[in-house]
């Protein structure tokens, strides 16, 4: 009797750890691609130098994920990516300031002593000028006035009253 059940539950053990395997590893299945935290990439690091101001660090890094309230001093960004259920991958930069001053950067990532020559993904469209016989304000005025109108024969120093009269 001991044996037999037993021997059920390394065969439920093997037959659930199984199921879990076929089921992660199917053909098809979608899993998501989870990314945390703050988007850090070398790019963004590269452009830090010392002496920057918390301001400018900002504009580069955006706001940090930790603000300590002990450490006042120093900014933390994390950053987790787990890719369509696969192991996850944790990034994380510290950066130091003195006062207003960035004075050192610590984690993951160190800047690079080059030079950062950032090329511009913007693009430029030369759009044709346009030939305006006529600014929007004459051509609103223009389909009041009878300058343009045919039907109405006015003579310059007639009145709107007159025109009733007639």
């Amino acid at each position: 009797m001991k044996r037999t059940v037993f021997l059920l539950a390394v065969a439920a053990a093997l037959t659930l750890t199984a199921c879990e395997t076929i089921l992660n590893n199917l053909p098809g299945v979608y899993s998501i691609d989870i990314e945390q935290g703050n988007m850090i990439d070398q790019s963004m690091v590269d452009q830090l130098r010392p002496n920057m101001s918390k301001r400018q660090v900002l504009y580069i890094m955006g706001s940090p994920m930790l603000a300590d309230t002990f450490h006042e001093r120093r900014w933390d960004y994390l950053y987790s990516d787990q890719p369509g259920g696969e192991a996850r991958v944790q990034k994380r930069i510290s950066l130091y300031f003195n006062g207003d001053n960035l004075v050192g950067v610590q984690g993951d990532f160190r800047p690079s002593q080059l030079p950062v020559i950032k090329e511009s993904t913007e693009t430029t469209v030369d759009v044709p000028k346009r030939n305006l016989d006529k600014t929007m304000w004459e051509k609103i005025t223009g389909l009041f006035s009878s300058e343009n109108s045919g039907d109405l024969p006015v003579k310059p120093e007639s009145k709107p009253s007159d025109l009733l009269n007639e």
